[in-house]
């Protein structure tokens, strides 16, 4: 009974960069952005191919109330969920900003694979 309280107490809701939601734990930091100059369709492709050698893409998706400088998608790295943006930061220049988020099958933050998956499109770019 006392674990089913503390199970409910810590579980809560939290909204990802793609502007979804799901259930995890809501405290603490779990995504690392980076900026580079490239356009969004570099940067997107890069954290694709990032994505498929790592794990699985599981969803791609243009976030609700965004023009096309904006793209995101869900996919699957050692069983963990990661979610990642891409934008425009000034749609007149070639900067491009990417946040991965990631969290473990338990819903808990895991910023070190956040890290290195960023990090992982910061070296597919410069190929």
């Amino acid at each position: 009974m006392a674990l089913a309280a503390i199970a409910i107490a810590t579980a809560g809701c939290v909204t990802t960069v793609s502007d979804t939601n799901i259930a995890g734990n809501p405290v603490g930091r779990d995504a690392v952005a980076g900026r580079y100059q490239r356009s969004v369709d570099e940067v997107y492709r890069a954290a694709i191919q990032v994505i498929n050698n790592d794990g699985t893409l599981l969803t791609e998706y243009i976030p609700h109330d965004t023009t096309n400088v904006v793209r995101a998608f869900m996919g699957q790295v050692n069983q963990n969920k990661v979610w990642v943006r891409v934008e425009a930061v000034d749609p007149q220049t070639p900067i491009t900003q990417i946040t991965v988020e990631a969290r473990t099958k338990w819903g808990n933050q895991d910023l070190d694979l956040a890290h290195e998956l960023e990090k992982e499109v910061a070296l597919q770019l410069a190929r």
